[in-house]
């Protein structure tokens, strides 16, 4: 039964992405045509409207046909029309549905850190890169400083996506320990949390360096499931079993928008041990949750 649940589940996703999908498609055409970015902003709104009622199709098919057992803890004074950094740790593909349930039209439409590689997925690549979504590479130390070219188009992503998020409200997403948790990464890195992966400071870095005094908060997102190894095709299947989400709004400290993170040692210090400091508390909520 949980199969066909799965199955059927595939089959109601494939449906509204193909239905949302043709409007993507023509107003990406009409995008690429439009010469200025004044006009092309207009039609960004357009594809905003489309990406938010692809998510509202499948949050409604989700509610009903895979009841998922989610607790959510939010904060008081959620706004459409406010600036949010949302960090949070990494556990699945699950988790981005998760922050779907949880913001959808609380804050403003969505936009991840996503890996270069998936803008060749169908349809949704293409709406990542018409939603001007920031297309990281996801490089090792090693890779960095072998080429650092290759760093500092990651940094050019997400300025650009900073100065565009002037235009209108916005809520940058990251997952900051930038892959999913399993035991094996944790081991690997010798983390020094339970439940986390190291987190990676420098994107959240430069985004609160170029909008911090836009920004009216940072939501801090801790994610837990009773599944100790929580699947994409298990939460299709109606197995996710008992995830619960709090979100904890944070102000943005008056130091991080006088810093510069790639060129002040001092500060880069200071910002790396407060995301440290957060992740420690984050560790501390999994454990009191199991």
């Amino acid at each position: 039964m949980s199969t066909l649940r799965g199955l059927v589940s595939i089959l109601l996703m494939s449906l509204a992405t193909l239905t949302w999908g043709v409007p993507l498609i023509l107003l990406t055409l009409v995008k690429l045509v439009t010469p200025r970015r004044r006009w092309r902003r207009r039609v960004l709104m357009a594809l905003n409207a489309v990406a938010l009622n692809w998510v509202g199709s499948n949050l409604w098919w989700m509610r009903r046909w895979l009841s998922p057992n989610l607790e959510m803890h939010l904060p008081d004074g959620l706004s459409r029309d406010q600036w949010w950094l949302v960090l949070s740790n990494h556990r699945s593909w699950i988790d981005i549905f998760m922050l779907f349930f949880a913001f959808h039209r609380r804050i403003p439409m969505p936009h991840f850190f996503v890996k270069r590689q998936l803008i060749w997925l169908p349809i949704v690549g293409l709406a990542f890169w018409a939603l001007e979504f920031p297309m990281l590479r996801r490089l090792t130390r090693q890779q960095r400083e072998r080429n650092p070219q290759l760093a500092r188009r990651d940094q050019e992503a997400t300025a650009r996506m900073c100065r565009h998020a002037q235009e209108r409200p916005i809520a940058i997403y990251n997952f900051v320990e930038g892959t999913r948790f399993t035991p094996a990464k944790h081991a690997a890195q010798g983390a020094p949390y339970r439940h986390l992966l190291r987190p990676r400071a420098g994107g959240i870095a430069q985004v609160l360096g170029l909008l911090g005094d836009r920004l009216d908060g940072i939501l801090d997102v801790t994610l837990y499931y009773e599944n100790p190894a929580p699947s994409f095709w298990g939460f299709l299947c109606g197995r996710a079993g008992r995830v619960v989400l709090e979100a904890r709004r944070r102000e943005v400290p008056a130091w991080m928008l006088e810093g510069d993170y790639h060129d002040d040692t001092d500060y880069k210090e200071r910002f790396q041990s407060w995301l440290n400091a957060l992740w420690q508390d984050k560790d501390r909520r999994l454990d009191a949750l199991r």
